[in-house]
């Protein structure tokens, strides 16, 4: 599969902050990557220095496979890293075709883009007479009026009311069946969960995952478990070759334990009630992708 960015040991320091802390993934074209991450992870910073608006301390980043210069890479690049800015006074249409001209484009691309983003009977409208969302979807065709090989947005619902998230969903989703490889920053897992194929998790600027959503989600879940006799059951649960770690979840003798095979709750607790160990709670999950998340990024 074709490369489009790839990024070895990337590093940026403001002072003694390190933003970016030696980040290395890959971006596949065709598939839509979140990088997810709480606020002040990172993920910004890192958007800024593969879009050249920031200066990288070390490492590398290259387009296309170092095919091409970033300068020339960039032209076949669509962004959206800051709020949306058109001129307030003027219709959509006229904001776009200032951005044709930028860009080299024909206007015969306007049309096409705002029907994209379902904007195509307001297109006579003023920029500030839309709402967010409205805003938001614009700046979504202004990035894609070249049509480029990859689309970045950085917090693209951020602000948004839930039809607005909706509607940016739909629009990601919309593009992405098209073939389109986008690169979305988030702190929000549930809006990646929805729309992406793969997500890279960030904290303080260092790679603590990165790979398909599927393959994260890929393990045996876990069960929580209760008895009379908390340490008992602890000290049992600790010594079967199935169970990966335990976890203590509350004070009223539940314990959540991690299963590294496939072992159904009734031989879990046929094995324990063999040991005379009887439980009065066991239910069996998968973890959530929020729950990796969560247990991935926490202090």
């Amino acid at each position: 599969m074709e490369t489009i960015l790839k990024l070895n040991q990337l590093t940026k320091k403001f002072g003694k902050l390190t933003a970016v802390n030696q980040l290395s993934f890959e971006i596949e074209k065709g598939n839509v990557y979140g990088i997810l991450g709480p606020n002040g992870s990172g993920k910004s910073t890192t958007l800024g220095i593969i879009l050249n608006v920031v200066n990288k301390t070390s490492g590398e980043f290259e387009w296309f496979g170092g095919q091409v210069e970033t300068h020339e890479a960039l032209k076949k690049v669509g962004a959206i890293i800051e709020n949306p800015n058109f001129y307030p006074n003027m219709s959509a249409e006229d904001n776009l075709k200032l951005v044709c001209k930028i860009k080299g484009v024909d206007y015969s691309k306007i049309d096409e883009k705002l029907e994209i983003v379902d904007l195509l009977d307001r297109k006579e409208n003023t920029f500030k007479s839309y709402s967010l969302g409205m805003k938001q979807r614009l700046a979504i065709a202004s990035a894609l009026l070249n049509d480029p090989e990859i689309l970045i947005l950085d917090e693209p619902t951020n602000g948004l009311d839930p039809q607005g998230i909706h509607q940016i969903r739909e629009i990601i989703r919309k593009i992405a069946a098209d073939g389109m490889t986008i690169l979305l920053a988030s702190h929000l897992l549930d809006e990646v969960e929805k729309v992406c194929s793969h997500v890279v998790i960030i904290r303080n600027g260092v790679k603590l995952y990165a790979g398909s959503v599927d393959q994260m989600n890929a393990t045996h879940g876990f069960v929580e478990i209760a008895s009379k006799n908390l340490e008992e059951l602890d000290s049992a649960l600790g010594q079967l070759d199935f169970i990966e770690k335990v976890v203590k979840v509350d004070e009223h003798h539940r314990l959540k334990a991690f299963l590294s095979l496939p072992i159904e709750a009734s031989e879990l607790n046929k094995t324990l009630a063999s040991q005379g160990i009887y439980v009065n709670l066991l239910i069996k999950r998968k973890e959530t992708l929020e729950e990796q998340f969560l247990e991935l990024t926490k202090a």
